[in-house]
């Protein structure tokens, strides 16, 4: 039997994960499941859990929310906040807006974006300020240093 899956613990350890979609990094809602999600979560028989965990992340002062990985709802662990800052300018301003979850008067949920730098804590400012870039890279993970490559290589070919 499956020990009680931790949601913070996750983001905790790995540092960078989706929520739910497919992608470079590790996906929340699959490991909740415990198995490859197949269309969306909300059918899926642990839908409640999943639902629970993201709400748990989404919620706790140690994880911010970004569309950092390929433009999916990505949860950051604090550790890794420095190199988001430090990167910042290469990931670009849609990357590094955090983005938080509200509850309306009607039930309704929606999104309210805190832009860069207004969201950053000026310990982690301090932090991002010894960072060189290729640490803050390495720190993020494969996903930061490929996404590099992949840029770098798109700025040097011609147009056209």
């Amino acid at each position: 039997m499956r020990d009680r899956f931790d949601p913070l613990e996750f983001v905790s350890r790995h540092g960078v994960v989706l929520a739910s979609g497919k992608g470079a990094v590790p996906n929340l809602a699959e490991a909740v499941a415990g198995e490859p999600i197949r269309g969306s979560w909300w059918g899926h028989p642990k839908g409640k859990e999943i639902f629970s965990a993201l709400s748990a992340v989404a919620d706790s002062p140690d994880v911010l929310c970004f569309r950092l990985v390929d433009g999916k709802i990505t949860y950051v662990h604090r550790r890794l906040w420095p190199a988001v800052v430090r990167l910042a300018d290469e990931l670009g301003p849609a990357s590094v807006t955090a983005v938080r979850q509200e509850h309306t008067s009607s039930g309704a949920h929606r999104n309210v974006l805190t832009p860069f730098p207004k969201w950053v804590p000026r310990e982690t400012r301090s932090a991002a300020e010894k960072l060189s870039p290729d640490e803050a890279r390495t720190l993020l993970g494969h996903w930061a240093v490929r996404r590099r490559r992949t840029r770098s290589a798109a700025a040097r070919r011609p147009p056209g």
